[in-house]
């Protein structure tokens, strides 16, 4: 650490001494890097944010969310809901057109042109497209509620005519809407997603912002500003950038050491070999960073947590501690979320102490899930009341992790250990962790959960009874009956009051039982160059580049 240290301290020396890159160049490039890399720019594929984020960028859907993740218009520019919340009807824009593609002159029947305007019937054919098995897209569940034929097409998306949309539910789903803002249901041209096939992922064609200028996979993605995109900013048309270039560098304390270069403007999140060089242990800036960088933080719609196997494929119950409720509920009161926080993430984040429903959430900031706060002597009184005073004759329990939460379980290892629990730590790659988690073979692991979209259903159907897992993301293998009815009344309930107590009720339930521990709600971080401005914040951490300016 001390190197790590020592090499920054260096590298702001330079910085203070040394010229930017391009500083005499009249464009404006807006650059950051992409630890994780990229392996597809279809937006089919969008499964993470690490895709989310450039695909953001080249497409657009029928709607979006704005900075406080409210659904709002975007090539749709209005729309109707229908009987009783099962028929939606979009009313397109008539001043969207696809990026210029030499292909366009090819498909183009009625006259040559590098483009062509969207209809309808685009989305007819990308919707479509995500339930097509040739396709595989991981977002096919996205359109779950749509009815579909025999053959497991979209028979309920129709084009009426080619400003207007119809798309027909099985059910009510109040969270329909905020899923269509989801960049798996971007618009595409067929024409040149045919030409391309399985090579529409580096040959991206789409209405946003910018548009596909150069890959070199590994090394850098380049998009160029989109001058007829039809979005504006009062009267200012957007985007306000003339490119966005991303890095691939995998080592994300180098990449750190680039933005202090100038190299990069932005960065997020906060990695464990620069948090104690950029924030004080309360989480504000640091004072020598001050006049050069911008800090934004807010709650993050991701709950990271400790899941519970609840159905246990070994008989023998003597060898399943976590079988007992009183010990879950002792282990969540057993140790101290709020100093965890202080210490090892310099307070980026919110202690777990409501539900598992993350702040940001409707409903949450104004009357929250009643959670588990630090309190030993009511854990030690729990232990007892199970039949296990100071944990004598509670077998050892394993807990499964990742080398990047290592740290938080070696914490919450020790705090437990001092109420008489004995804690073993198993560390696993993250990919094979993830895989083990999916196929129930960890009864107690480490897991994380980020809304795809901005409703709390997308958190409760983490427990719903006919979403196991491995098919569903019911990792926990939770079962209540009283929670299953709740759950699908609320998927019914077009009142968001009355769908918002079902809620509440939901997490309380699941927060009594203690299938979770909820360690902590995240924060998003962002740390940008002075010279950025219009980069809003938001919930959840999509990166929206239409309105970014840069000073030279």
């Amino acid at each position: 650490m001390r190197l790590v240290c020592l090499l920054i301290s260096c590298h702001i020396l330079m910085y203070s001494c040394s010229p930017r890159e391009n500083q005499n160049s009249d464009k404006t490039v807006f650059r950051y890097n992409e630890a994780a890399g990229i392996s597809s720019l279809d937006p089919a594929f969008a499964k993470d944010q690490a895709s989310i984020w450039p695909c953001t960028q080249l497409f657009n859907g029928l709607v979006q969310l704005d900075s406080s993740l409210k659904v709002v218009p975007s090539i749709a520019h209005s729309w109707e809901i229908l009987e009783q919340g099962k028929v939606y009807i979009f009313h397109l824009k008539s001043d969207v057109y696809f990026h210029d593609d030499d292909l366009f002159e090819k498909y183009t029947k009625s006259n040559a042109s590098k483009t062509r305007k969207v209809v309808a019937d685009d989305f007819v054919y990308s919707l479509n497209r995500l339930v097509d098995p040739q396709v595989a897209s991981p977002g096919a569940w996205v359109v779950n509620a749509v009815e579909t034929d025999a053959l497991g097409k979209l028979s309920g998306v129709m084009a009426l005519n080619d400003s207007t949309l119809r798309i027909q539910l099985k059910h009510s789903f109040p969270a329909f809407l905020s899923l269509l803002s989801m960049p798996y249901c971007s618009v595409l041209p067929k024409e040149i997603v045919d030409h391309y096939g399985a090579d529409f992922r580096k040959h991206p064609c789409g209405t946003g912002p910018f548009k596909f200028s150069m890959w070199k996979e590994g090394l850098s993605l380049v998009f160029l500003k989109n001058e007829n995109y039809f979005e504006k900013l009062g009267n200012k048309q957007l985007p306000f950038l003339d490119a966005v270039q991303i890095s691939f560098i995998n080592d994300k304390q180098s990449a750190f050491i680039e933005f202090l270069k100038g190299n990069l403007d932005f960065i997020s999140g906060l990695d464990a070999s620069y948090k104690d060089e950029l924030l004080t242990r309360d989480g504000k800036l640091q004072e020598r960073h001050k006049d050069r960088f911008q800090l934004q933080t807010l709650p993050y719609l991701n709950t990271e947590y400790l899941g519970v196997l609840m159905q246990f494929s070994n008989s023998n119950e003597a060898l399943q501690p976590l079988k007992e409720k009183k010990i879950r509920q002792a282990l969540s009161l057993g140790f101290d979320k709020s100093k965890m926080i202080s210490f090892l993430r310099n307070n980026m984040g919110t202690p777990g102490i409501y539900g598992f429903v993350p702040p940001g959430m409707p409903y949450f900031d104004t009357d929250p899930v009643h959670g588990y706060n630090f309190d030993r002597k009511k854990a030690t009184e729990l232990l007892i009341e199970a039949g296990f005073p100071n944990a004598k004759g509670i077998p050892e329990i394993i807990l499964s992790t990742t080398s990047t939460y290592l740290d938080l379980c070696e914490f919450i290892k020790s705090e437990w250990e001092s109420l008489g629990f004995k804690i073993k730590i198993d560390v696993n790659q993250a990919a094979i962790h993830r895989k083990m988690v999916a196929e129930q073979k960890l009864s107690f692991f480490r897991g994380s959960w980020i809304a795809d979209y901005p409703d709390a259903e997308n958190y409760l159907s983490l427990f719903y009874s006919k979403n196991f897992a491995p098919a569903g993301p019911n990792y926990t293998h939770y079962s209540n009956p009283e929670f299953d009815k709740l759950y699908e009344l609320s998927s019914q309930e077009t009142n968001d009051s009355i769908r918002a107590s079902y809620y509440k009720n939901m997490d309380q339930m699941l927060t009594d039982d203690a299938v979770v521990i909820v360690l902590y709600y995240d924060k998003v971080l962002r740390l940008s160059q002075n010279s950025i401005r219009g980069l809003n914040n938001n919930a959840m951490n999509l990166l929206v580049l239409k309105t970014v300016q840069k000073e030279q």
